[in-house]
Formats: structure tokens, sequence, C-alpha cells
């Protein structure tokens, strides 16, 4: 029979293309070094091509090793796939699930999510990788993640998207700006303000980007945040205004904030759709379908709570 690489080779593959080491990349999948830098060589071997170029400081995959891992992302999704319409056929759900989640949603949602997805499906193995939102839609479109949790895609050609929650956006000010005492704020009052936003690929920076353009405010391009608390500490200081989403607002963490104040713009309320996306035609879309329900009830109470917070 013709050589076919192992599943693991694979992975141990791509992890060390992702990582870019081979120490992390054996963290990263549970096995010592040796034994994934021994499992790598051979592979080379039986193949007849270095994948790998090891320069100093960091691993880089070669032209070979590119091509051969774009083969093995789609080798492996079928294996997976594989698993789960076995599964599927006995009304189960489990395997490993891959789940996308965008750093400004997910990690203020989970926490309810996935004590309920344990309790639901015992069998269910879920990798979790948090990443911006176009990059999250480009893994689910190619097969490196099953489905994601994230802000409603700009294209879906390729995308099947389920929403789960429509999320108030608030505009964060300095306890001590001029408008933090206004407590009917209209749009017309940011005309001449500075505003701040997330870095590119974050979609709520569409969403600073468009208030700007409607309002009159000055988008400041000469900073661009790489995360929702790195703007909260930036806008504490005064040097500007920024969008904070619901959830986020409602976190333990930032509950204890007293030096920014969040308000809704009465005649602009800010508001986006968040929701569950997964590949087009993809075999476990029935899967996807039943974990959309677990992740709709939650959703659902936290928007009742988000609702009562802001009566």
């Amino acid at each position: 029979m013709p050589f076919r690489p192992s599943p693991r080779q694979l992975e141990y593959l791509l992890a060390v293309i992702e990582t870019g080491h081979f120490r992390e990349a054996a963290r990263l999948c549970h096995v010592s070094q040796p034994t994934l830098s021994a499992q790598l060589q051979l592979l080379e071997e039986q193949l007849g091509a270095a994948l790998v170029d090891r320069t100093p400081g960091r691993a880089r995959p070669t032209p070979a090793g590119e091509k051969v891992a774009i083969l093995a992302r789609t080798a492996l999704a079928s294996l997976d796939e594989i698993v789960g319409v076995a599964r599927q056929s006995a009304g189960q759900m489990g395997g490993l699930l891959r789940l996308g989640v965008a750093p400004t949603f997910g990690p203020y949602y989970l926490p309810r999510l996935l004590p309920l997805l344990h309790e639901t499906y015992p069998d269910l193995e879920i990798y979790i990788r948090e990443d911006r939102a176009h990059l999250l839609e480009e893994s689910v479109a190619d097969g490196s993640i099953d489905c994601a949790l994230a802000p409603q895609p700009a294209e879906r050609d390729r995308l099947d998207y389920r929403e789960l929650m429509i999320e108030p956006l608030f505009l964060g000010m300095p306890s001590r700006h001029r408008l933090a005492q206004i407590e009917n704020l209209t749009i017309a009052m940011l005309e001449g303000e500075r505003m701040l936003t997330l870095g590119p690929g974050h979609r709520l920076s569409h969403h600073v980007r468009a208030l700007c353009a409607d309002s009159g405010a000055v988008l400041r391009e000469e900073y661009e945040g790489t995360s929702l608390d790195a703007l909260r500490r930036l806008v504490s200081i005064g040097m500007g205004l920024s969008v904070f989403p619901a959830l986020y607002a409602a976190s333990a963490f930032a509950r204890r904030e007293e030096q920014v104040v969040l308000r809704q713009i009465s005649d602009r309320p800010l508001m986006r759709s968040v929701g569950l996306l997964w590949r087009r035609g993809h075999v476990r879309a029935q899967h996807f379908q039943s974990f959309g329900d677990a992740c709709r009830r939650i959703a659902t109470e936290l928007s009742g709570q988000l609702l009562t917070d802001a009566e």
C-alpha cells in the first residue's frame, strides 16, 4: 500500500507551522518535543521533501510545507466529519468541535455557555480559537475550524449564519467629560469629538467609523486598539471616546470601572448582530443547528439581563 501520513503527523506539522516553535507545538499537542520532532522528521523522510525550515529562533514552512499544510487541514477536517456523520446517524453530538470566538464577544459569553454544553453534550470535546472576525470567517470557510461565534459576516456566500442576539453598543467617555452628565445624548453632540477604535479585522471598528461619518466625530487614526480593555484604559485618561459592546460593559471587570461612563445615543441607537456561523453544505450542519439552539438559550438569558440592567 502507498505511504499515507498519519493524522497525528499532520497535526504535529500544523502545530509547528501555526506556532513557529517546536516546543510550543509539542505543548499544544500534549507530547514531548523529541517525540514531535522525530515524527515530523520521519514524515519528511517518508515524503521525500523538507516541510519545515528549521531556522534559529523560528520554524517556518518551506514552499512544499505550505502546500502540504493546506491539504493537511482539509484531510483532518474530513476525518472530523467522518466522526460527525457517524455520531449524527446515532443521534449524538460528540467528538471534537473546533470553535472560533471573536475577542469582543467570546470571553464574556463563553463562561455562561460552556457549563451548559458540558451538561447537555458530555461527549463533546471543544477546541477554542480566539481571533478577529474576518480571520474566523476565513478559517470556517477553509475548514480550519468548524464554526464560530462572531458578529454577522459581511459576506455570506460560503457561510451559513444563525443569529443568536442583537447586542446593544454603548458610547464610552471619561467620567469628567462634558457629555458624561447628559442622559439624553444625541448624535449631533458628537461633532468634533475624538474617537478611538480597535484595529483592522475587528468588526466593531466598522461601527465606530460609521458613527464618525454620521456625527462629524474625528477618528484618531494614529491609534488602533488591540483589546477592549486597552480601549477602556485610553478612554479613562481622556484620549478619546469609543464604542463598547453590552456584554463587555456588563462584565464584572468593567462594572468596577468608575472613570468611564457609558451612554446610549438616543437618536442613533448602536447595536450589532452576533451569531453562530459555519461552512455552507457542511455534513455536520444538523449538529451546528443543535449547537446553535444551546447558544441561543444562553443568548436569550443574557439579553434579558442586559435589558434589566439598562432599566
